[in-house]
């Protein structure tokens, strides 16, 4: 348990009173800057580096950023400096930052709840071709990032995307980041109250604030009616509930996160109508900012605190001390029938059609991104939305258009129609970019979707297979039927090369019926890279021929099946 400062130390006769160890709590007194990262923030406000990215880094270029700005405060505004090509993955933990940075960054540009118009997808296409050799990921946040970006370029950047109305305004940092949202919001059939008004009014009044710019970690967040949307794994989520008294509104959930120290979300057991979710998700974080652990930034996430005073210390204090008042009591939300992924083709509410496309592992391009506004422009639509799972949807396609809308897409990579594999995997950034990274994911895993897609073919069913290129589970490892975690393992001769440790039968509450857990990892169950895909469809095929039945899930087989049938 972490230390109270109300806590009565342990004395010795004799001895003077010690007085107890604090974690950087700032309600608690504790203000002093207890690790490099907090005294950079204590230093200058990370939203103030705009200015000299303007004023002075964007004119005398990388060689002039300040290294605290470099390596601290960019992130602020969705800046990341690059992985220098070449540096293998055995070097990520030996040289020093200066020595991994290449002189590019990753450029992470927000789209909270995954709503973006054509206009804005243009704009996000236009500059990925202009300053970022026409890269772009979707990743697991609804956000998509661009790669290859110079500083010189990031004012113009700014000016594009800020004109239609997008920013990377605390994409990264200690900040609140992008808040998730239902990619379907405002226009599912099952969708009884559309949380996308509570999304733009917490953008609107908390993000760029600087009473919020200060957190002790990242601060990950969802909104949502639907539970389509990995809320179990974010510190904070509203997910749509039915109270019997006062109707829809939504169920709060805080301290989930994964990462090598993974935790799932606590329902608080509190309702909160649609009006109140900005202010309780403001109050949540200035909650964060007091209260979380700064001194030691491996427990610095919200997800630590909770589970050190447990849902009702927290409720209590987020009421007491932050919002002012009682939350009222509320039952914990109705999951749907089976997990909703939005791929394929579904009625929306207006009678028109969605029909959601997966590409490989989230990976797209400038060029993609152009073509998909063209092709939902000729069939009638002005707007597309982005899931947690990288995946891309087009809105409000008239039934007569629906097939040739699935054909132009499929001609440019996103399949409407994907095998399960392509449709269940994803890939972090890895060691192409990352300078966290240890290994390759993006190549590994369309790798391993091809294999698959021609040794076995369609199934019926689902195995979720996410590939993470280091231990922060960015990839959400831990809660994948296959998570790949990786590491450098021994290869056929002894020498280390690229791999993974294996988590097996991971998943989250998405379902009736489902239970949360995290991956079950097997001593010694590792795989290199190159024998992933055989791996991959030796174990698949174990799964189809040994469940009970086509309905037993993965994960269930998993947890009941000897070892040996996993390696």
């Amino acid at each position: 348990m972490a230390a109270s400062a109300a806590s009565t130390p342990a004395t010795t006769p004799g001895r003077a009173t010690r007085k107890p160890r604090g974690e950087g709590q700032w309600a608690l007194g504790h203000r002093e800057p207890l690790n490099p990262n907090e005294r950079t923030k204590k230093d200058d406000n990370g939203l103030n580096v705009r200015a000299r990215i303007e004023n002075i880094y964007a004119h005398r270029g990388f060689a002039s950023i300040d290294p605290a700005d470099l390596r601290g405060r960019m992130r602020w505004w969705g800046l990341y400096t690059q992985r220098k090509p070449g540096i293998d993955g055995g070097r990520t933990a030996v040289l020093e930052p200066h020595e991994l940075d290449d002189e590019y960054f990753m450029l992470r540009i927000r789209i909270d709840g995954g709503q973006l118009d054509l206009a804005q997808l243009r704009a996000i296409a236009n500059v990925s071709a202009k300053y970022g050799r026409d890269t772009a990921d979707i990743t697991d946040r609804q956000n998509i990032q661009l790669h290859w970006v110079r500083v010189e370029d990031v004012p113009a950047i700014w000016r594009e995307i800020e004109a239609v109305g997008l920013s990377t305004t605390e994409a990264c940092g200690d900040t609140p980041r992008v808040v998730l949202g239902s990619p379907v919001a405002g226009i599912s059939e099952h969708e009884v109250l559309d949380a996308t008004p509570a999304i733009d009014e917490i953008v609107e009044k908390y993000i760029g604030d600087p009473a919020l710019s200060n957190l002790p970690r990242k601060f990950k967040s969802v909104v949502s009616w639907l539970a389509d949307v990995p809320y179990e794994a974010n510190d904070i989520a509203f997910l749509g509930v039915e109270h019997p008294e006062h109707g829809p509104g939504f169920d709060l959930w805080v301290g989930g996160g994964l990462s090598t120290n993974p935790m799932l979300a606590q329902r608080l057991g509190a309702w909160v109508p649609l009006a109140e979710v900005a202010e309780v998700y403001a109050a949540v974080a200035r909650l964060f900012r007091d209260y979380g652990y700064r001194r030691l930034r491996n427990r610095a996430r919200i997800k630590f605190l909770v589970a050190d005073w447990g849902v009702a210390k927290f409720r209590q204090i987020l009421e007491d001390e932050f919002l002012g008042r009682k939350l009222v009591d509320g039952p914990a939300p109705e999951l749907p029938e089976h997990p909703i992924d939005h791929i394929g083709v579904h009625r929306q509410r207006d009678g028109k059609f969605y029909v959601g496309a997966a590409a490989v592992a989230g990976r797209v391009s400038g060029t993609v991104l152009a073509q998909v506004a063209d092709i939902a422009q000729a069939h009638g639509s002005g707007r597309v939305r982005l899931t947690p799972y990288q995946k891309l949807l087009v809105l409000d396609v008239a039934e007569d258009r629906v097939e040739s809308l699935i054909t132009a897409l499929d001609g440019i990579g996103l399949q409407a129609r994907p095998s399960s594999w392509r449709r269940d995997t994803m890939a972090c950034t890895g060691i192409e970019y990352c300078k966290l990274a240890i290994v390759e994911t993006k190549a590994t895993a369309a790798r391993t979707i091809e294999h698959l897609e021609r040794t076995i073919g369609r199934i019926d069913g689902s195995i979720s297979i996410n590939v993470n290129g280091c231990p922060n589970a960015c990839a959400r490892t831990q809660v994948a039927d296959i998570g790949l975690k990786g590491q450098l393992v021994p290869g056929p001769d002894g020498e280390m090369v690229e791999g993974f440790q294996v988590h097996l039968g991971g998943g989250l509450s998405m379902a009736q019926g489902q239970n949360p857990n995290f991956g079950r990892k097997l001593r010694g169950l590792k795989t290199t890279a190159a024998e992933l895909p055989e791996y991959a469809e030796r174990l698949a095929r174990r799964y189809l021929d040994g469940r009970k039945d086509a309905t037993e899930p993965f994960a269930e087989w998993v947890l009941r099946v000897d070892e040996e049938e996993l390696r």
